[in-house]
């Protein structure tokens, strides 16, 4: 069981090609210039720099933008052009201004050589990338109706930020965990919002009001991140996940640990999916416990099968009126049996929140982290020339790439 993650996968791919010839550096003057003089001197023997386009989101409540612009002097530096949709970081409230000011330029991001962007594009939005071009982005490789035969059949290099391995040495570029921060954090948010009871002790002259009894199911980065924040709140909190081994990090964070006796603990630090025994022993062993708690917070997913289901509705009717459950798994399905994806509502007294995309409700930070993230795997692209050219015996850009075009560059 883990929050928020997609199990890295290798991806079926296209043919490779040999590697371009590096571009030699060109001066501070130079970089100035605009993309089509740039382009216009490719065939005098100047090189134009590569280009990296940031587009504008369009998928329904989606907020955040691939890169800020504080990010755009460190690319720059590395050889790269920014070109910015415009418009691009409104929905973060920044505005062309303010990347104009850091270096990048306002233009047709689709048609730079390297694309960023947040949400899994459209058909409309493949159509304009092209053959050749390359794509960054979460692509939702696991999901049944993702758009990678599409990309592959459109010609483009695309890099699903999802299937980047869990490595050390990628934890720069973990994009996954990097939102699940701000996911976990935001439901921590939206339960005390619902509640009808303080999250902390209170102490006063008419009396002591009693601390929120806080109950986390899933603990990865989200999980990890609710219970920290819970705990700020003056909540009592306690996690519960199948992998035994993470209840060092509930501890931790100032949690306490729910033992059922169920070990499933999965390859790669991934929960496996219980048998039905198991699942039928948690179920039980749940039902029981969650009775006593005030809030809940599911986290669970196991990659490329639907949300574990971990509240039932006997469970629900069992929770004291005035509950809360906040289910961050609705979009596979949810944790919660009675949970309605993007909804919330109450049944038998409990309000139960499904919010989708948590992150988009905080843009300004999830953009900023979702940045760093996306610039260090554009710099772990380019050869020692400082072009880009992805050598694919690095495991990261092997299983991060899930289309491979013949024509990219």
């Amino acid at each position: 069981m883990e929050s928020l993650r997609v199990r890295a996968v290798t991806w079926p791919i296209a043919t490779h090609i040999s590697p371009p010839i590096a571009a030699p550096r060109i001066s501070s003057t130079q970089e100035s210039e605009k993309l089509s003089t740039e382009g216009s001197n490719t065939g005098s023997g100047v090189h134009r720099r590569p280009t990296i386009g940031v587009v504008r989101e369009t998928h329904d409540g989606e907020r955040r933008v691939a890169l800020v612009p504080k990010i755009v002097p460190s690319l720059t530096a590395k050889g790269f052009d920014v070109v910015v949709e415009a418009g691009a970081g409104l929905g973060a409230l920044i505005p062309d201004a303010a990347y104009k000011e850091a270096g990048a330029q306002i233009g047709d991001a689709w048609s730079a050589d390297v694309v960023v962007k947040v949400a899994p594009p459209s058909d409309a939005e493949i159509a304009r990338l092209g053959s050749g071009r390359r794509l960054i982005g979460f692509l939702a490789p696991r999901n049944a109706d993702n758009q990678i035969g599409a990309l592959a059949a459109a010609g483009v290099e695309a890099y699903a930020v999802e299937a980047i391995p869990r490595i050390s040495r990628a934890q720069v570029m973990d994009a996954l965990s990097s939102q699940a921060n701000v996911a976990g954090y935001k439901a921590v948010l939206v339960a005390a919002n619902e509640s009808t009871r303080f999250f902390p002790m209170l102490t006063t002259a008419a009396g002591t009001v009693k601390p929120a009894t806080v109950l986390v199911l899933g603990v990865g980065v989200a999980g990890l991140q609710a219970l920290a924040t819970a705990k700020r709140l003056g909540g009592r909190t306690t996690g519960y996940d199948v992998r035994p081994e993470v209840a060092d990090q509930v501890r931790s964070v100032g949690a306490q640990w729910l033992d059922l006796g169920i070990d499933a603990a999965g390859e790669g630090g991934y929960a496996r999916e219980l048998s039905d025994d198991e699942r039928a022993q948690q179920q039980q062993a749940l039902e029981n416990a969650i009775k006593g708690f005030d809030v809940v917070i599911t986290t669970a997913l196991v990659p490329g099968r639907p949300a574990p289901r971990l509240v039932t509705a006997a469970a629900v009717e069992g929770m004291r009126p005035g509950s809360v459950i906040v289910d961050l798994a609705g979009e596979t399905g949810g944790n919660c049996e009675l949970t309605e994806p993007g909804k919330t509502v109450v049944k038998h007294g409990v309000t139960i929140c499904s919010p989708l995309n948590l992150p988009a409700t905080m843009p300004e930070h999830a953009s900023e982290l979702y940045s760093k993230n996306v610039a260090a795997l554009l710099e772990l692209m380019l050869d020692e020339n400082g072009t880009p050219a992805p050598d694919f015996s690095d495991e990261i850009l092997a299983e991060a790439c899930v289309t491979r075009s013949k024509e990219t560059p």
